[in-house]
């Protein structure tokens, strides 16, 4: 950290630090017409400019500064320009960098060197994005505008209060929750087409697992009939994919309940463990020579995706609460074992919710997510065996029963009041 007695020097330092950052990307670059030096003085201009504005009266003494960098970089392409390269990466970067001077002047030093990390990792990985989205398809990028809809414009139009029996359905919350889940499940959905295949079995799993480890199983208990060396790649994915189902469970409780995270822990942190440790033993063995194919998984993101999961959600929850309130933390059990057969996101969230408005404690609430994930383990469990063979489901069964058994262990770890 600098030292605040420093004083303006402070901010020019800073200032400095993110020129010499973002120069230095730009100086890897042959046909930048800006480097380290350049940036490094705009920056240093960009704080100066605004240190002379107040005292000789004259605020707009910094914009003045931002239009004669602009044109000055403008002029630089025009005079000698670069082929296959306009420049205009470049120029807004100089003005970045200049903006981001007169932010760190103003108080906001921490905002501007977030701000100056994030542009220059954007920069660097410019062949990393672009194969990235020549590799997305019209629906695919189509998907990714309807989650900014539904995250930026739809979310924040919605009420944000309770309506229905129980006071169980808000609007807002039960978006938030399909946009939460749609966006875990977009973003494994995207890795999987871009570079799933690439880089072999585990990241196959990984993110089979973010999208649908449901559909994953499925998808290589089919393919697990197809050859002897099918069986052999097929378990360790189907392995994966579920082990990161609870991690996955992990990050939705960190985010919409993080006071139940340490009750939960010990059950999702014991499953993980035991499950990955079988899942690691038979991708070990693997000779790794040919990659299984690709899981045939629906966008999670579409239209229609997101509304039959909110509208799954509102059910259960409605549902969850009546059997709470009629035949106490029983029914609600019933309820998590009947619907983690096909789906966990929606119980988990549901438990979540009913805990937050104070209808159920946290170790009935710990014991609902529980149960869901115990069921939901059995039911894929019983699909290997049926779908793939008895050989791919022995394959399985070990890790599987792992899972549930540190699922199960977990709870008698005390859940707190």
């Amino acid at each position: 950290m600098i030292p605040a007695e420093l004083g303006p020097l402070n901010a020019f330092i800073t200032s400095l630090a993110i020129g010499l950052l973002m120069g230095a990307e730009r100086e890897r670059r042959a046909s930048a017409k800006a480097g380290i030096r350049t940036f490094a003085l705009i920056a240093l201009l960009g704080s100066s400019l605004s240190m002379l504005a107040a005292p000789l009266g004259l605020p707009w003494l910094p914009a003045v500064g931002l239009f004669l960098i602009g044109l000055t970089m403008i002029g630089v392409y025009v005079s000698a320009p670069v082929p296959d390269d306009p420049g205009t990466t470049t120029i807004v970067a100089t003005l970045l960098c200049y903006a981001l001077s007169l932010l760190v002047w103003h108080g906001h030093a921490q905002e501007a060197v977030m701000i100056a990390i994030g542009s220059t990792t954007l920069l660097y990985f410019k062949a990393e994005l672009r194969g990235a989205t020549l590799q997305l398809d019209r629906s695919e990028a189509l998907s990714i505008l309807q989650f900014a809809v539904f995250s930026f414009i739809v979310l924040p139009l919605l009420p944000d209060r309770a309506f229905g029996p129980y006071d169980a359905l808000n609007p807002r919350q039960i978006w938030w929750m399909v946009v939460l889940v749609s966006g875990v499940s977009l973003a494994g959905y995207l890795a999987l087409r871009i570079v799933g295949q690439k880089h072999g079995t585990w990241l196959l799993g990984l993110f089979g697992g973010l999208v649908s480890s449901t559909a994953t199983t499925l998808v290589y208990a089919r393919h697990a009939r197809t050859a002897e060396d099918a069986l052999r790649l097929s378990a360790p994915v189907i392995l994966i994919a579920n082990v990161v189902v609870l991690f996955r469970i992990g990050v939705v409780v960190a985010i919409v309940a993080p006071s139940l995270l340490p009750a939960l822990g010990p059950s999702l942190g014991a499953g993980l463990l035991l499950g990955a440790a079988g899942a690691g033993l038979l991708w070990r063995r693997l000779s790794h020579d040919s990659p299984p194919p690709l899981p045939e998984v629906g966008n999670p993101a579409a239209v229609r995706t997101s509304l039959l999961f909110g509208g799954l959600y509102a059910a259960v929850l409605l549902i969850a609460a009546w059997a709470r309130d009629t035949t106490g933390s029983a029914g609600l059990y019933g309820v998590a074992v009947i619907s983690g057969l096909s789906d966990v996101d929606a119980i988990t969230l549901s438990a979540l919710r009913l805990n937050a408005i104070g209808q159920i404690t946290p170790d009935v609430a710990r014991t609902t997510v529980v149960l869901a994930l115990v069921a939901n383990n059995v039911f894929k469990l019983l699909l290997t065996f049926f779908t793939g063979g008895a050989a791919l489901g022995k394959r399985c069964a070990g890790p599987m029963g792992g899972v549930v058994a540190g699922l199960l262990v977990g709870l008698l770890v005390p859940a707190g009041p």
